[in-house]
């Protein structure tokens, strides 16, 4: 019997989310399930801890990770829960909820904490649960976390807030406006050395350190343990606002937590990984200054040449090639390097020729990748997803769900 049907309707503010269609989670949480299944199975991890694991790249190792390897995982993150009619919470909330659905009739642990992450309080409650419930060790730890604020861990009333702005110089260029279907002209202002440092601390190393380390000192991490962190550098057209900006210090901020943390878990034959990965739609990337421009180039060449991928795509192949298998790409620094399909010399060529011809005329038609962008956008929230057309939900069905 059904009960209480409510209309699900698309809204945003900007390049934010409004609503979401939790059928449509669920759909894309299968059909990113189905993805993996399809390329078979890979020998990976067996028992994993996503921090960061709800949505983008932190579900997509998730999924790669337990329909792929078969590994038992644990996720955390913080997501708005549904409340009531009109706020029916966040798409992280659902994945989490139609994952661990999937995972457990597969056979599968799959644990959920929802909470903040850089807490001392969630370090405890996960280790824990690793050591009660989990089998008392973990081999893999993938830390995918973007997060607006950090309080100090060492003075909680001091909070740390991101930014993404560039430094040292004002930027001017134009952005998609995803609420007007617009390309507006837009100019982000230099980051104050406060604003720099600040995001260090939420979107450097730093916690991914205190995680590793915490979870050592317990005895939870398994011989062979392996950790990696998911970073950005792209275009040089993008270096500005990404990676010579205050994302790019956090970034090379974590690349010395990694040196640190290999030093960490030398003793148990671990390895710390940076992987740079491809520029893909998410809710961080679709509100960073002038980055879904560059995106709508990109895509339009790299799906004419075949390349073109998905956080799942990505992720799945990152595991199953690079850290699990043997076609590695490694720099000189030694970062993984799947972001090489982007990097490409024929690829950037093209996407800087197109990223020249689009205007606020031109941008949203056949000339680019903008109709890809914005579907990616909306299935996020699981709308326009494959396989599912589902306009209401069931409102007494879906508040009786917990993750």
């Amino acid at each position: 019997m059904l009960g209480k049907m409510i209309k699900i309707d698309k809204k945003f503010k900007g390049n934010v989310a409004r609503s979401v269609n939790p059928y449509g989670c669920h759909q894309e949480v299968l059909n990113q399930i189905k993805y993996v299944k399809e390329n078979g199975h890979y020998d990976g991890a067996k028992k994993a801890l996503i921090i960061g694991g709800s949505s983008s790249y932190g579900l997509a190792s998730r999924i790669t990770q337990a329909f792929g390897s078969g590994a038992d995982t644990i996720s955390v993150a913080f997501e708005r829960p549904i409340k009531d009619e009109t706020m029916l919470g966040t798409a992280g909330w659902w994945n989490n909820i139609y994952f661990k659905q999937e995972a457990e009739k597969a056979g599968l642990i799959a644990k959920n904490f929802n909470g903040d992450c850089f807490t001392e309080k969630m370090k405890e409650q996960v280790s824990e649960y690793i050591k009660d419930e989990f089998g008392g060790k973990i081999d893999l730890l993938v830390y995918s976390v973007a997060a607006p604020k950090r309080a100090n861990p060492e003075n909680t009333d001091e909070v740390w807030r991101s930014q993404m702005k560039p430094i040292g110089k004002d930027v001017t260029g134009y952005n998609v406006n995803l609420e007007q279907d617009a390309l507006v002209e837009q100019t982000i202002e230099a980051a104050t050395p406060e604003e720099v440092a600040d995001t260090v601390h939420v979107m450097g190393g730093e916690d991914w350190e205190l995680w590793v380390k915490f979870l050592k000192d317990q005895g939870l991490l398994a011989d062979g343990f392996k950790t990696i962190l998911y970073s950005y550098i792209g275009s040089p057209v993008t270096y500005d606002f990404y990676h010579e900006g205050t994302l790019g210090k956090a970034k090379d901020a974590a690349e010395e937590s990694s040196h640190r943390i290999g030093k960490i878990i030398e003793d148990i034959n671990g390895e710390s990984l940076i992987s740079v990965s491809k520029a893909v739609t998410t809710k961080a990337s679709s509100v960073i200054p002038i980055f879904p421009v560059y995106c709508i180039a990109l895509y339009k060449v790299m799906q004419e040449k075949g390349t073109h991928e998905t956080p799942i795509m990505h992720k799945d192949r990152l595991f199953r090639d690079m850290v699990y298998g043997n076609k590695r790409e490694i720099d000189d620094h030694g970062r993984l390097r799947p972001d090489s399909w982007e990097l490409d010399e024929d690829t950037q060529r093209k996407t800087l020729d197109l990223m020249n011809k689009i205007t606020p005329e031109n941008f949203n038609t056949d000339l680019t990748g903008y109709e890809t962008f914005k579907k990616e956008f909306l299935q996020i929230n699981g709308f326009e997803v494959e396989g599912s057309n589902n306009e209401t939900v069931d409102f007494d069905e879906i508040s009786k769900l917990e993750p």
